[in-house]
């Protein structure tokens, strides 16, 4: 038997709707944000879990709290989880980015890829034969996707937010 990982983005931030860059800033999910992690935790109501983590990141961590509750499960963070740090680019509006040259303290593409990997790694060993949600964010959840099917980050479709996709380790 395998283990499931349930990889989950978080339910909608007020910086998602504003379009703005959260990077590892701790986010709040909006009206619609929570809507959909209680819609996500009802639908998930019955099915089985035998663990739920998140990233350290509050809108993530709001997100699994609100679906573990059924389950009566604790939820466990991990900064492996963390949304990939954009450095300067934090705190922008994301259209205004469109031609701008990448500032040198945006996270490598080389390390959130290791960091995917060393989540995959940490699920494997920790959780065998169990059935794990993880909640992590767009991009990071992007990079796991990757790891796992051997593939580039662009050919990994991108996640809406209390999303689900299913990895069988």
């Amino acid at each position: 038997m395998m283990t499931t990982l349930y990889l989950v983005r978080h339910g909608e931030t007020v910086d998602n709707a504003n379009q703005i860059m959260q990077g590892q800033t701790q986010g709040e999910l909006n009206e619609n944000g929570l809507r959909q992690a209680r819609l996500l935790s009802e639908a998930w109501r019955e099915k089985p879990l035998d663990a739920v983590i998140a990233s350290d990141l509050k809108r993530s961590v709001d997100t699994a709290r609100i679906i573990a509750a059924p389950h009566r499960l604790e939820v466990q963070t991990t900064p492996l989880l963390r949304e990939r740090d954009w450095g300067d680019f934090t705190g922008r509006y994301i259209p205004d980015l469109k031609n701008e040259v990448w500032p040198d303290n945006v996270e490598t593409l080389e390390n959130l890829l290791s960091r995917a990997d060393e989540f995959l790694t940490f699920v494997r060993q920790t959780f065998p034969e169990k059935k794990v949600l993880a909640v992590g964010h767009g991009i990071i959840n992007k990079a796991v996707q990757a790891v796992y099917y051997q593939k580039s980050m662009s050919d990994i479709q991108r996640m809406s937010n209390a999303e689900v996709r299913i990895l069988e380790l």
